[in-house]
């Protein structure tokens, strides 16, 4: 792929009718309504013969999150030869293969469950590779490109602003929303990303990483493990997210909503070439719930 990548190469497709389904109900009224509501279905990932984890998923690029899922557990090594993905969507059964043996016995009994929704988990290992991750000191973000990049995310076509009940996560290059995936967890929306990356050979040098969810530990670990030295957020921070941060040098920025944002971690990465009372306010229809409620979403 070139090096400078185009808006919304991926994106959602909200049209899509597997992630939704018309559902009637009543409103505050009593007046009845037709909404549409968020399919989630249990997707297993086999490693080979090994089976690895059930996931629950909206069933969109499963090939993408199961590659992705494990290369964030370290299961995966950058030298792996993937030899064939494999997906059953009557079984609901996607199975990766490589060239190498893989045994992850041991390492599949030392599970974490994380705060992420829809039970994130992460293995006992995944920290032992976190202090070797050395992110680009020279990667920048202007605050022309992130209030940009806010207004672009916010009005794109999606999932979201068709049912709600979902998260996005978007790989972007400067002020270029490069890919957009959505998954009833965030972590799934992050491992389809990795995934992308990874089938692609995208270089994360040069990359911010965007996210409607909670700045947790997670989200930090899988972003430096991913090799991308800039996170954003319009929701908030856990503090162990933050410790993480700025333990392993990532630029990490929350509260992103119009015209304001904060950065913990990494600030000398930003560049402040435009002023906030230049990027204008969001527009209503846009806001997601944590700007609705002035509080963090979940």
């Amino acid at each position: 792929m070139p090096d400078r990548l185009p808006d919304f190469l991926v994106k959602p497709d909200p049209q899509d009718a597997r992630l939704s389904t018309p559902v009637t109900g009543r409103d505050q009224n009593g007046t009845e309504v037709d909404i549409r509501v968020v399919n989630e279905r249990a997707l297993t990932l086999y490693l080979n013969a090994q089976e690895i984890v059930t996931m629950m998923t909206i069933g969109d690029r499963p090939d993408l999150l199961a590659v992705g899922y494990l290369l964030n557990q370290n299961m995966l090594k950058a030298d792996d030869r993937i030899t064939g993905i494999d997906h059953d969507e009557d079984l609901d059964v996607v199975v990766v293969r490589t060239e190498r043996e893989t045994n992850y016995e041991e390492k599949l009994k030392k599970k974490v469950r994380t705060s992420g929704c829809a039970q994130g988990t992460v293995f006992g290992d995944v920290m032992e590779r976190f202090d070797e991750i050395a992110l680009d000191p020279e990667a920048r973000l202007r605050t022309s490109w992130l209030y940009a990049l806010t207004k672009k995310i916010n009005t794109q076509p999606s999932l979201y602003l068709e049912a709600g009940a979902i998260h996005g996560c978007v790989l972007c290059q400067e002020d270029r929303a490069v890919a957009y995936m959505e998954d009833v967890g965030r972590h799934n929306a992050v491992d389809k990303i990795a995934g992308w990356m990874w089938l692609n050979d995208i270089s994360p040098a040069d990359k911010t990483f965007y996210t409607t969810g909670r700045l947790t530990s997670e989200m930090v670990i899988k972003t430096a493990m991913m090799g991308i030295p800039i996170l954003v957020s319009r929701s908030g921070f856990t503090a162990w997210g933050v410790e993480l941060a700025r333990r392993v040098g990532l630029t990490l920025i929350g509260r992103a909503r119009g015209q304001r944002f904060v950065v913990l971690s990494g600030a000398e990465r930003v560049v402040y070439d435009m002023d906030a009372s230049e990027a204008g306010g969001e527009d209503a229809r846009h806001r997601r719930k944590g700007a609705r409620n002035a509080e963090d979403a979940a």
